[in-house]
């Protein structure tokens, strides 16, 4: 299914056969470029980037590279291909035939769930605005821009929802998406970890790996959605988003390879007057990005994610390979909870236990990336192991809100929890070193000091390629 760059907008849904769709679009694209260029990566509007530009939505046109200009990226409309005769998978209406309009007892939650969603695109565009000017070399910061323009992709993929399906209301959602600020104290976006500060490079990738992660997990529970046009949206999505993963995990794996190569050259595991970044303090961060990203799945007991899954809106990771009746009125789901300070296993209704039954595959989805991490810290000879923390470790929405818990998961008291915090999160001074190693390397094939560079290069090009040119001076 091939994607008409002939049009001002980019797109693979008959976009000009609706004029007045069309119309919408084309007014909201300005504000959309008006807000990149203030919101979009500081200072390299300008350079040529080596970027990546879907030409079709199949496993062959998907990936086209070239240099150009950010703000000359075009972003548009594209949706997976069709899957005939496609059916509800799960809830209520499971085997009826999926909607390929709206229905109006599920607008408004529909509704919601895709503006929640969209907002969370532009979001981290602007949480990571200033990173280009302390790169660790060419390579991630060509990263970092693909992350970006399709970051302003997906906001594009939830845009057309709005406006095609959704009317005036949809409209005026769409630009609401381009109004909200991350960070801002009038009006903020509506998740709280995209309103979280991502001031140096460590904190990119650990969000890329972490924050980005539950990102994975929503889209793949609504691409099961009985709402096909989200499906479709979805699922191309997904596709691109496996590239923000990647950028994470691996830049994540580079500092642990650098700070481990530092550890055996000088023989000490307080690398940081070597330029490197001590292991235990890498634990910290995670901590931090993987407790924030817990809460992003929302309390572990909701109706309303009952609500979403009985009624065909949004289904559950990898809904169609699983083996039960998809309906789940009559299952349970193991359910860790507070009770009278301590924290109890319980055994709750499955479909009000949907969040936490997604929570639990992201975190197995996490785990095998630490055991990976591991590997590489123990093939080092270095005696070192990264954990993940408790699921109650610092939460401020569901069950363990307000209940102080260490990362081994023992309930303490509000005063030691406070006396030991810097036991287990970056202080100020320890986050203030990670911004002293944040200089920017901008000579092809150089690395900073902290991190390792990468065993390949993009798209089978050389690790020593420019790929950013045309550099700003200052």
């Amino acid at each position: 299914m091939s994607i008409n760059y002939d049009e001002r907008i980019p797109n693979n849904v008959g976009l000009s056969a609706d004029r007045r769709l069309q119309r919408a679009l084309e007014n909201w694209q300005p504000k959309f470029l008006e807000w990149w260029n203030q919101m979009g990566p500081s200072g390299f509007q300008t350079a040529d980037v080596y970027l990546r530009t879907a030409t079709s939505v199949d496993a062959k046109g998907w990936a086209t590279f070239d240099y150009l200009k950010m703000p000359e990226y075009r972003w548009g409309i594209f949706l997976a291909e069709p899957v005939a005769d496609r059916k509800i998978g799960f809830g209520e209406q499971r085997g009826e035939p999926v909607w390929q309009e709206v229905p109006g007892e599920h607008r408004g939650v529909l509704r919601r769930l895709i503006v929640t969603q969209g907002d969370t695109e532009p979001a981290s565009v602007e949480q990571q605005r200033h990173l280009g000017r302390t790169c660790p070399s060419l390579y991630d910061l060509r990263n970092l821009f693909q992350v970006n323009v399709e970051e302003g992709r997906h906001l594009w993929a939830m845009v057309y929802l709005l406006q095609a399906y959704f009317g005036r209301d949809g409209r005026e959602e769409a630009e609401a998406l381009l109004e909200r600020r991350s960070g801002s104290a009038d009006n903020p976006r509506i998740l709280g970890a995209f309103n979280e500060r991502t001031p140096d490079w460590l904190s990119f990738f650990m969000f890329t790996h972490f924050t980005d992660r539950d990102g994975k997990f929503q889209l793949a529970s609504l691409a099961e959605s009985g709402f096909d046009p989200l499906s479709r949206t979805c699922r191309f999505m997904l596709t691109e988003e496996a590239h923000h993963l990647f950028v994470g995990e691996t830049g994540i794996g580079r500092i642990i390879a650098r700070s481990c190569q530092l550890m055996r050259e000088h023989r000490t595991d307080r690398i940081g007057d070597y330029g490197g970044i001590d292991l235990a303090i890498i634990q910290k961060y995670l901590n931090f990005h993987f407790s924030v990203s817990l809460d992003l799945f929302g309390s572990e007991l909701s109706t309303n994610a009952a609500n979403y899954f009985s009624t065909g809106l949004k289904g559950r990771f990898k809904e169609s390979e699983r083996n039960d009746d998809h309906r789940l009125t009559e299952s349970t789901h193991r359910v860790l909870r507070a009770h009278a300070g301590a924290i109890i296993e319980s055994e709750e209704p499955a479909l009000t236990a949907l969040n936490e039954s997604l929570r639990d595959a992201y975190i197995a989805d996490c785990w095998r990336a630490l055991v990976r991490w591991n590997k590489n810290i123990e093939d080092s000879g270095i005696d070192f192991r990264l954990t993940l923390p408790h699921r109650g470790f610092r939460r401020a929405i569901g069950e363990f809100k307000g209940l102080y818990v260490t990362p081994e998961g023992l309930p303490v008291s509000e005063t030691e929890w406070r006396a030991r915090e810097g036991q287990w999160l970056p202080t100020p001074a320890e986050r203030e070193f990670i911004g002293f190693l944040m200089t920017p390397v901008l000579q092809p094939g150089k690395f900073a000091s902290w991190i390792a560079p990468p065993p390949r290069g993009i798209n089978h090009q050389p690790i020593e390629m420019d790929y950013v040119r045309e550099l700003p001076t200052k």
